[in-house]
């Protein structure tokens, strides 16, 4: 299965809540924080919702 690397590049201080929950769920917590996550639907929800604050790249398979 394909893996995402998702890189916070932008704070979320002023965010909506419902934004913050977002990152927060994806595993965010500072900037230039990274996760891997499996390429799901809703993983690539969360990832269109924060698209202005997240950085994503295809994760080698390891």
């Amino acid at each position: 299965m394909k893996k995402l690397k998702v890189t916070l590049k932008r704070s979320i201080i002023g965010k909506p809540k419902k934004l913050r929950k977002v990152v927060y769920s994806l595993g965010l917590r500072k900037i230039n924080h990274s996760v891997i996550h499996t390429d799901t639907p809703s993983v690539r929800g969360m990832i269109h919702k924060t698209s202005h604050m997240v950085e994503v790249s295809e994760a080698s398979e390891e």
